[in-house]
């Protein structure tokens, strides 16, 4: 008997450990197989909420916000690519990256899910960010990633000329908020167990089938 799983990833497109972390949920889902019927709704959060257009340089900001040398970002930086590498994901950031605000991404991906795309258009920005080096806040860039998944140009281009989606992302973002999400990834499955930061596998697994107990019994 398959046990549904809904799957709520709190993530946002700038975050590389999120990339690590979706990596180990779906290798782990692909692992328990038919024991479970998952469905994965990407949630917002936004890492920098109050990041100007123009972005900021990856090393200023890393420095300014959690006090770390040049140095320890770009080893830090290094073990993610390292990480990615054997996950199949190219990180290409180096210290001349930039940091953007993500805030209409979010508004495109709460679109994409009510397209039944979000999950290919949450990889395609993950990759278009942290692979091409891409800005995630650009308006033309967003319609062609969009565009690159099958979603609608000229519809992705008026929502982000517009308002369209905004207030549902701010009350969502509020509501993970309120329910104690400080950090990202969290991954929390049947609005009840949760998992934070980029898991292996394994540790996505265990999990899972501790759910699965719980629920036969």
């Amino acid at each position: 008997m398959s046990t549904a799983l809904k799957i709520d990833f709190i993530s946002d497109v700038s975050c590389p450990w999120c990339i690590i972390g979706l990596r180990g949920l779906t290798e782990a889902l692909d692992q328990l197989g038919a024991q479970v019927q998952a469905e994965i709704h990407f949630q917002p959060f936004e890492l920098n909420p109050k990041m100007p257009p123009e972005g900021q340089n990856i090393v200023e900001h890393i420095t300014e916000k959690y006090g770390s040398s040049a140095e320890e970002s770009q080893a830090n930086r290094a073990r993610i690519r390292d990480m990615g590498a054997e996950l199949g994901f190219a990180f290409r950031t180096d210290g001349q990256s930039r940091i953007y605000n993500t805030f209409d991404a979010h508004r495109l991906l709460h679109w994409a899910g009510l397209e039944g795309l979000q999950y290919n258009l949450k990889e395609a920005l993950f990759k278009a960010y942290f692979t091409d080096g891409q800005d995630p806040s650009d308006h033309a860039t967003l319609a062609l990633i969009a565009q690159s998944v099958g979603l609608d140009p000229k519809r992705a281009a008026d929502i982000l000329a517009s308002d369209d989606y905004a207030a549902e992302v701010r009350e969502q973002e509020k509501l993970w908020i309120t329910r104690g999400v400080t950090s990202v990834p969290t991954i929390v499955f049947n609005d009840q167990y949760a998992v934070s930061g980029g898991q292996p596998a394994e540790a996505f697994v265990g999990a899972i089938r501790q759910i699965i107990e719980e629920a036969r019994k």
